[in-house]
């Protein structure tokens, strides 16, 4: 059986342990710590979308190695070395979201994790660059026992097919079919991930009935939030009631720009219709009322407006000489 390795990325979610978590975490630690010992991240190890090397987990295989990771170190670049651990994941989990499809149209399906540092000087650089954003994209190393080719069922490694990886047949893309995982070895940080999704996670839960502001004022500083259904519900709202007043606004200031282009040709002649168009543009809705205001004033004082239908004085007649 060969080593599988698998790079994925996400977005990073950094803490001191809780108080659940610590009795996790000390079933590996051989003194006991607590909080304020260790810095606590979340992971997201591998998912079922199909990767830049035209692999894919099954949701079946996820599920199998969740607790064959429980334990596992953390290293760099799979250098399989002591010296090179730096953390260790305590807990797994499978995780598959309600609303987000794969490109095979499955419910997008992770196995996520968290890991934990211990507080030294040698870590703390680490940590650092984990805070910062810069330690994000991840790859773990594990056994399978198959390849299955998606195309036709072919497993790879004892009877390989004429299907190419990456070539598309009927309207689907060929990949392999990671399955049947025998062993789980480590997770490391990489520089190229081969899974773009796993890697470090960032959480942020928005509490249920938070405004956009509280929202956006908590996640300052995050490079990605992870939001409840409510509020992804009310924030899609939001937005498709700015898209339709977005619309609105363009709708107006389009009228707007035109009928100043209309009054600056009557007020100024002389003024080349193309510039003022350039001119308008750049102006805000407020400069551009105040223009047209002003255009509208000049262009009546050169060109006044007089009804059609008024008062007309006749001239009267002096019928004299035809009297008798």
């Amino acid at each position: 059986m060969n080593t599988v390795h698998k790079n994925t990325f996400d977005i990073l979610s950094g803490a001191q342990a809780k108080e659940d978590e610590l009795e996790l975490i000390n079933r590996f630690a051989v003194n006991p710590l607590t909080a304020d010992e260790v810095f606590c991240f979340s992971v997201t190890l591998c998912d079922n979308e199909i990767d830049r090397d035209f692999e894919r987990f099954d949701i079946d295989t996820l599920l199998a190695l969740a607790p064959m990771f429980v334990g596992k170190t953390g290293i760099s670049e799979h250098s399989m070395k002591s010296e090179n651990q730096t953390s260790r994941i305590f807990k797994t989990w499978v995780e598959e979201s309600e609303n987000e499809k794969t490109s095979l149209g499955e419910s997008y399906t992770c196995l996520k994790a968290r890991a934990y540092i211990p507080h030294s000087p040698k870590a703390e650089q680490l940590i650092a660059e984990i805070k910062a954003g810069i330690k994000k994209e991840t790859s773990i190393s594990c056994s399978v026992k198959k390849a299955v080719c998606s195309v036709c069922g072919a497993d790879l490694r004892s009877a390989p097919c004429k299907h190419r990886k990456g070539a598309v047949y009927d309207g689907k893309v060929c990949h392999t079919v990671l399955s049947e995982p025998t062993d789980a070895y480590e997770f490391s940080f990489v520089a190229v991930p081969a899974q773009p999704r796993a890697g470090v996670t960032k959480a942020f839960n928005a509490q249920e009935n938070m405004s956009l502001e509280q929202i956006e004022k908590q996640a300052a500083g995050f490079d990605g939030v992870t939001l409840s259904l409510s509020a992804f519900s009310e924030l899609s709202a939001q937005m498709r009631r700015l898209e339709a007043l977005e619309k609105e606004s363009a709708h107006c200031r389009e009228t707007l720009e035109a009928k100043v282009t209309r009054l600056a040709a009557l007020a100024i002649p002389e003024l080349d219709s193309r510039e003022l168009k350039s001119i308008c543009k750049a102006l805000d809705l407020e400069q551009l009322n105040a223009l047209e205001k002003a255009f509208d004033e000049k262009a009546a004082k050169l060109y006044p407006l007089h009804p059609q239908l008024g008062t007309v004085n006749k001239k009267e007649t002096n019928n004299d000489q035809f009297k008798i």
